[in-house]
């Protein structure tokens, strides 16, 4: 397309067709497909740690296919596997899911989906993909960004949670014990990517964190998760007014 036709149509460089426009689709996909397919390996470790928790194969896999939302699902399992009440685990992980409601509605007008669509695009809405679809320059990118970063770590996700939930069944004593670390480390090598570019958000979690710490030898499990929350989110806003 001629650049003055271009101009007479409202056409960016990345809205026209060949070029810059095909070299933003090819690195959205591959790096939609790295995120979500890396990302996804974590299911892994969900799996292994929600059937040590005493959940099913089933159920292990049930969570991952109805909740996909990382946090909240190892939130979940780790109350349930400290020996914390359903409620308290439930409560964990609803209180860690809540961001995404935040994160949807950011991404309800460019995605612009009616209907059933729509429902199945609220299923994918989680960190990965949000994040992936705001770094995209335009609408078109951000709606490929959103649904192949959704797809491939939906997949990934949840075949690397039934691989996990078969597999640490074969596990002897001593690796059954040291699934005690996953969530743990899961948490970490979810939350770190989300703390390398901000002091703020560093001293807000090691906050969060130190709070969860004192109170987990006197409090019921799970409940040193909410109670951190409901500090950090006093703090945050006192220091608004």
């Amino acid at each position: 397309m001629p650049a003055r036709a271009a101009r007479r149509r409202g056409l960016t460089a990345l809205d026209r067709p060949g070029g810059a426009a095909e070299d933003w689709r090819r690195r959205t996909v591959r790096d939609s497909l790295s995120v979500g397919l890396a990302v996804g390996l974590y299911g892994a470790a969900f799996g292994a740690a929600a059937t040590s928790a005493g959940l099913s194969v089933l159920q292990t896999c049930a969570l991952s296919l109805l909740m996909f939302t990382g946090a909240s699902q190892f939130a979940l399992v780790g109350v349930l596997g400290a020996g914390g009440a359903p409620v308290a685990a439930v409560a964990s992980a609803v209180l860690l899911g809540a961001r995404n409601t935040l994160y949807g509605l950011r991404l309800a007008a460019p995605l612009d989906v009616r209907g059933f669509r729509r429902a199945v695009a609220a299923h994918a809405v989680i960190d990965e993909t949000t994040a992936m679809a705001l770094a995209a320059p335009t609408t078109a990118a951000l709606r490929l960004a959103y649904a192949v970063t959704g797809l491939s770590l939906f997949l990934g996700w949840n075949l690397s949670t039934l691989a996990g939930a078969l597999g640490s069944g074969l596990l002897g004593d001593s690796a059954q014990v040291a699934l005690d670390a996953v969530v743990p480390a899961a948490f970490l090598a979810l939350l770190w990517p989300r703390l390398r570019h901000s002091g703020t958000d560093r001293v807000v979690a090691a906050g969060g964190a130190l709070i969860a710490l004192v109170l987990t030898p006197v409090v019921a499990p799970g409940l040193q998760v909410m109670l951190a929350a409901a500090a950090v989110g006093l703090a945050f806003v006192g220091s608004r007014r």
